[in-house]
């Protein structure tokens, strides 16, 4: 069933009349910008740039925002703190475990950090990988549908 609904959004994404790269940079786009702590307005920016950019993919983005739904996004912040600190190193005097809460407000500059730098870098990486998953896919549709790349270019 799951696979069924793929297949079904990769037709519409590219009866949108977009190329398989413009379609999966924008699920790229989009992860980049769901997985950062934007405290929502990411879809008002999805809205801004689907109105002013007319090559990006409306079902592109919307994908990306399904996929990274706020649900899925508290674990990514978890990952995230956990990379900025593995990179940066533990913040002194907070034990993540058992914080306090004096602990975390004295700390809150040094968490941030942490979590921002891990947020960025693992953002990228994601883009990176959904623009590579999502391409691999959008060509072995039109593979699997007797077309040619080189009509969608």
């Amino acid at each position: 069933m799951y696979r069924k609904r793929v297949w079904n959004g990769i037709k519409r994404a590219l009866a949108e009349d977009h190329t398989p790269h413009e379609i999966a940079a924008s699920f790229a786009l989009g992860t980049f910008v769901a997985v950062l702590p934007t405290g929502g307005t990411a879809l008002v920016l999805f809205v801004i740039v689907a109105y002013f950019f007319e090559r990006v993919s409306k079902l592109g983005l919307l994908a990306s925002v399904i996929v990274f739904n706020p649900l899925v996004k508290w674990s990514i912040y978890g990952v995230s703190v956990g990379l900025g600190i593995w990179l940066l190193g533990p913040v002194p005097g907070v034990a993540l475990s058992k914080p306090t809460p004096g602990d975390l407000f004295t700390a809150a500059p040094d968490l941030l950090i942490r979590h921002l730098l891990g947020n960025i870098i693992f953002a990228v990486s994601l883009a990176a990988v959904g623009y590579i998953l999502t391409l691999y896919l959008l060509r072995a549709y039109v593979r699997r549908e007797g077309g040619s790349l080189e009509q969608r270019v």
